[in-house]
């Protein structure tokens, strides 16, 4: 499933900071195989080369817990 600019998504990363949180896709990149990655904003900062395996989208539960 390819994600584009604003769609909002999970993190499933354990070597990241921002591991289980939900952000919102700032950008997307291609790299010069033909993969997407992607730079993710969380509300406490963002990370950047995100591989499209990491990533979920979020679900409307993951969005209300944010705003709580």
């Amino acid at each position: 499933m390819a994600f584009e600019k604003g769609d909002r998504v999970v993190l499933h990363d354990e070597h990241s900071e921002y591991d289980g949180e939900t952000g919102e896709i700032s950008q997307v990149s291609e790299t010069m195989f033909g993969d997407a990655t992607y730079i993710v904003q969380f509300e406490e900062g963002q990370e950047a080369g995100i591989a499209e395996d990491a990533l979920e989208p979020a679900s409307e539960d993951d969005e209300d817990e944010d705003e709580e």
